[in-house]
C-alpha cells in the first residue's frame, strides 16, 4: 500500500503515525524537525518534503502491510509513478482546508494509469482552521475522482457543545459508522472508544457524550444512508435491510461483521470509494483508517498473479537505489505463487513447498533485457535500516543486491522458467522531462567521473535524462527543484566535479508541413526508404504523419506513436530484442526522434508505422538505417512547429496584492482560469458527479468551516484569495522570488504540468535563437 497526495497534505506525518501505532516507533518524528523515520535523505530532512519513496513493512494486528511513504510534489512524480506500479491499494490524503488540488488528480491518474484496485481517502488536517468535512467529500464529486464515496467516519470537532457554536477549530473524537462506535483522544493522545446504542432514543442518554451536543441529530441518518447506499450494490446486503421493520432503531443493530464483507467486494470492485478522516499530526483516526486498509483493501492474492501450482518466480523491479557500501539495491515486488481458496492455508503450502520465492544466491533472468543476473543478498527495508533476510516470498516488497543490468520496469524470472513464463509485465512509465541544464566538468579528467555519475542517477531515477548536444552535456528533468536535487545528488552521492549551467525549458519540435503520403497497401520502396550502412543497401519503409486530433501520443515515447507492421502499438522503445527486426527498427527510430536535424529539439507527436524492411546481415543493422531513415525524413519536410512546456499554477495570496500578482501572471503570459476562494483547481470539469446518492454530510460537523481562507477577520485584506492560471514554464523559472517580493512573503504557489502547446511564430524565432539556431 502507498500513501498519496498532493503535497502538504500529510503523507509522512501519517507514515509516522503509522508506525508509532504500530509500535514500530516509541515516540513520532516530525517533519518540521527532520526527524521522520522515512524522510531520512539530508536534502529531505534540510527542506521539509519527500523526494523519494520509502518502503517499511508494517506489522497491524493480523496483517502485514508493506507500506511505501510517497512524495507529493511533482516534480518528483517519477517515485509516485513507480510505487502505483507494485501497489495493491492507496490511501489518498486530503488536505480538509485544501479539499481535492492539481496533484491530488495527477496521482489519481498514476493510479488509474497502473489499475490500482483499491483505494481510500483520508481527509486529514481536520483540526486546522477552515477545515471543511463536507466541502473535501464534495471536492471529491466536483473533480470526479468516484462517483460514490462512502463515509465511514464523522468527525467530533469537541465534546463541548459551546465550541460548535463559538466556531472553534479542532478534533477530539470520531464516530465509526460500519462498527457502530465512538472514539475520543485527549490531549496526549491516549484514546478510548465506546459502542453506541442500537435505540435512536438512548443516543441522547449517553455518558460520554453531552445530550445536547450537535451531532447526536446526524448519527442514525448517517448510518442508514451508508447502509442504504451500499446495499445498492449488494443484493444480498439489500435483502437483509428488506426485512427489517421501518423504524428509525432498524439499521443501528447490525453488526460490523454483516456489513464488512460487502463493503469490502464493493471496494474491490471500485464500485464505492471509502471516506475516513482525522489528524495525522495529534494521531487521530490513523488506528481506524489502517483497520479499514486490512479488512478493505487487496491482498497479493485479489490481484493478478500467475496462480498455476508450481509456478515459477516472477517479479518486477520498480526501484533501482545506490549505496555506496552495498552498491545497487533493487526494490522488487514478488508476483508468482499458488492459488488456493483460503488465504492463511495458501500461505502455510507455500512455505513447505518453496513456491513463488526468492533465496540468496538465486540464479534469475531480466527477461526485458535478455540478461542472467545473480542475486547475493536479500534485505527488507525499514526505511533507510536494511534487514537482511533468507528469502522473499510472494507478494513481498523486498531489496535484491548483487544485479548488475536491471533497471526502473524489469520483469525478472526464474533463470530456468519456460519461454511462456519469461512474457514482460508492464513497464513504469517515466514522465517526460520539462527542463534542462548543462553540466559543465571542472576540468577535463572531471569529464568522464561526470558522465558515469549521470548514467548512475539516471538509473536510480529514470526521469533523468542526459545527452550530448554540440559537445555539451545536458541534463533533463521534471523541474527547477528536480534539478537541485539532481545537483545535490550528484555532488553528495557520485562525488561529481561540475558546475551546472543556466537552466533552460526543454522544447519540442512537431513534423513539418511537407511530409510523404502514406505507403500503398504494398510499399513502393523508393530512394528515401533506403540507407546505406556498413557497405550495404537496407530498406526501412515508414509511414510518418503528424499525430491527429483525436490519437493520442504514447508517453514512453514523448508523445508519439510508433506502431508495427500490422499497426499495434509498440510499447517502449526499450523494448530490445536481438531476432526481432521491428523492434531493431524501433530503437533506430527512438534515436532518430531524440533530435531534430533543424533544430536539436526532441520530436513529439508523430505517427510512425514501420512498413516494410530487408533482412541485411547483421541484423542489428537495422537499427542504424531507420535512424538515418528517419532522420532523412524529417530533413526533407523542414522545420515544424515547436512546442514548450505549459504549467498549472494555484497561487495563494492576501487580498490587498491579488491586483499586483494577477499583473505580473498576465505580463509573463499567463492565461487567468480562475479567481476565487474555494475548493477548486481552475481547471474546467466536464460537469462533476452528482451528489444524489451520496451522504452529503452537514456542516456542523466543521465548526470553523465558515472561516475559511481567512487569516483574519479584522480586514478585507487579510483574505486569502486563490488564482489558477496556465503559464508556459520559461516564464516561471524565477517565480518563486517574484511571488515572494509581489506578496511581501506571504504568497505560496504550487504547479502541476498541462503539457505542451504549438508556440506562436514570433515565440518560435525566440526559442530559436535561445538555443542558437536562429
Amino acid at each position: 500500500m502507498a500513501l498519496v497526495a498532493h503535497i502538504d497534505s500529510g503523507k509522512t506525518t501519517l507514515t509516522e503515525s503509522i508506525l508509532l501505532q504500530s509500535s514500530y516507533l516509541s515516540a513520532s518524528g516530525s517533519v518540521d524537525t527532520g526527524s521522520t523515520t522515512t524522510d531520512f535523505l539530508p536534502a529531505e530532512r534540510e527542506r521539509g518534503i519527500t523526494i523519494q519513496s520509502a518502503s517499511i513493512p508494517v506489522k497491524w494486528k493480523n496483517w502485514t502491510f508493506n507500506l511505501i511513504d510517497t512524495p507529493g510534489h511533482a516534480d518528483f512524480g517519477m517515485e509516485v509513478e513507480s510505487a502505483s506500479r507494485v501497489i495493491d491499494g492507496a490511501v489518498v490524503l486530503i488536505d480538509s482546508v485544501e479539499g481535492v488540488e492539481a496533484q491530488t488528480k495527477g496521482v489519481w491518474k498514476q493510479l488509474d494509469r497502473y489499475g490500482v484496485p483499491t483505494r481510500m481517502m483520508f481527509l486529514n488536517k481536520q483540526d486546522r482552521p477552515g477545515a471543511s468535512f463536507k466541502s473535501s467529500l464534495r471536492s471529491l464529486l466536483t473533480n470526479r475522482l468516484h462517483p460514490h464515496p462512502m463515509v465511514l467516519t464523522l468527525p467530533i470537532a469537541s465534546f463541548d457543545p459551546q465550541d460548535y457554536a463559538h466556531g472553534e477549530p479542532g478534533i477530539q473524537g470520531l464516530v465509526d459508522l460500519v462498527k457502530w462506535e465512538l472514539w475520543r483522544w485527549d490531549e496526549e493522545g491516549r484514546s478510548a472508544y465506546y459502542p453506541l446504542p442500537t435505540d435512536v432514543r438512548a443516543l441522547e442518554k449517553l455518558e460520554f457524550l453531552p445530550s445536547n451536543h450537535p451531532i447526536i441529530p446526524h448519527l442514525a441518518p448517517a448510518r442508514t444512508q451508508l447502509l442504504e447506499n451500499l446495499s445498492m450494490f449488494s443484493e444480498d446486503l439489500m435483502e437483509v435491510l428488506l426485512t427489517l421493520p421501518s423504524e428509525p432503531s432498524s439499521y443501528l443493530g447490525i453488526k460490523s461483521p454483516d456489513i464488512i464483507p460487502h463493503l469490502r467486494k464493493s471496494t474491490l470492485e471500485d464500485k464505492i470509494l471509502p471516506v475516513v478522516c482525522g489528524s495525522a499530526i495529534k494521531h487521530i483516526g490513523t488506528s481506524i483508517a489502517m483497520d479499514y486498509v486490512g479488512e478493505l483493501f487487496a491482498s497479493p492474492l485479489d490481484v493478478f498473479h500467475d496462480s498455476t501450482k508450481n509456478a515459477p518466480l516472477r517479479m518486477l523491479a520498480w526501484k533501482v537505489s545506490w549505496d555506496q557500501k552495498r552498491g545497487w539495491m533493487t526494490y522488487v515486488r514478488i508476483y508468482s505463487g499458488i492459488q488456493l481458496l483460503n488465504c492463511r492455508r495458501e500461505f502455510r503450502l507455500m512455505r513447505r513447498y518453496h513456491l513463488g520465492k526468492l533465496t540468496r544466491q538465486s540464479a534469475i533472468l531480466n527477461a526485458t533485457r535478455n540478461q542472467k543476473e545473480k542475486v547475493s543478498k536479500l534485505l527488507l527495508m525499514y526505511a533507510a535500516e536494511p534487514v537482511e533476510v533468507d528469502e522473499l516470498p510472494f507478494g513481498a516488497v523486498g531489496v535484491v543486491l548483487g544485479l548488475k543490468f536491471t533497471r526502473t520496469g524489469d520483469t525478472l524470472v526464474s533463470s530456468g522458467a519456460p519461454p511462456s513464463g519469461r512474457s514482460v509485465m508492464q513497464d513504469i512509465i517515466p514522465p517526460k522531462a520539462v527542463i534542462s541544464a548543462s553540466v559543465i566538468p571542472n576540468s577535463h579528467s572531471d569529464l568522464e567521473p561526470v558522465q558515469n555519475a549521470l548514467e548512475s542517477l539516471s538509473r536510480t531515477d529514470p526521469s533523468v535524462r542526459y545527452d550530448l548536444q554540440e559537445g555539451q552535456i545536458l541534463v533533463h528533468g521534471l523541474g527547477a527543484l528536480h534539478l537541485e536535487i539532481v545537483e545535490g545528488r550528484l555532488r553528495d552521492e557520485f562525488q561529481a566535479n561540475f558546475e551546472l549551467g543556466k537552466r533552460r525549458v526543454s522544447y519540442r519540435e512537431a513534423l513539418g508541413p511537407s511530409y510523404d503520403p502514406a505507403h500503398f497497401e504494398k510499399p513502393l520502396i523508393t530512394k528515401d526508404d533506403k540507407a546505406d550502412i556498413a557497405g550495404n543497401s537496407v530498406i526501412v519503409a515508414l509511414d510518418v504523419r503528424p499525430l491527429q486530433e483525436d490519437e493520442k501520443g504514447n508517453p514512453l515515447w514523448d508523445g508519439n506513436l510508433v506502431l508495427n507492421k500490422a499497426g499495434v502499438d509498440i510499447s517502449s522503445p526499450d523494448s530490445s530484442s536481438t531476432a526481432n527486426p521491428e523492434l531493431l527498427i524501433a530503437s533506430g527510430i527512438a534515436t532518430a526522434l531524440s533530435s531534430s536535424p533543424h533544430s536539436s529539439l526532441p520530436m513529439s507527436h508523430l505517427r510512425i508505422q514501420i512498413r516494410e524492411w530487408s533482412t541485411p546481415s547483421p541484423l542489428s543493422l537495422l537499427t542504424g538505417a531507420s535512424a538515418i531513415v528517419l532522420r532523412n525524413r524529417i530533413r526533407k519536410v523542414g522545420m515544424g512547429p515547436l512546442m514548450e512546456p505549459y504549467f498549472l499554477f494555484k497561487v495563494s495570496v492576501n487580498e490587498d496584492t491579488l491586483g499586483k500578482v494577477v499583473k505580473d501572471l498576465t505580463e509573463h503570459g499567463a492565461e487567468l482560469q480562475d479567481l476565487g476562494d474555494g475548493m477548486s483547481d481552475g481547471v474546467d470539469e466536464v460537469g462533476g458527479y452528482a451528489e444524489e446518492g451520496n451522504y452529503i454530510p452537514p456542516n456542523m460537523l466543521s465548526p470553523s468551516s465558515s472561516n475559511i481562507n481567512l487569516e483574519d477577520t479584522s480586514g478585507s485584506s487579510k483574505i486569502k484569495r486563490f488564482i489558477h492560471a496556465l503559464a508556459p514554464l520559461s516564464q516561471m523559472l524565477d517565480y518563486n522570488s517574484r511571488l515572494r517580493a509581489l506578496s511581501g512573503g506571504h504568497g505560496q504557489f504550487d504547479m502541476v504540468s498541462a503539457g505542451f502547446r504549438v508556440v506562436t511564430e514570433p515565440r518560435k524565432i525566440e526559442i530559436l535563437r535561445e538555443i542558437g539556431r536562429a
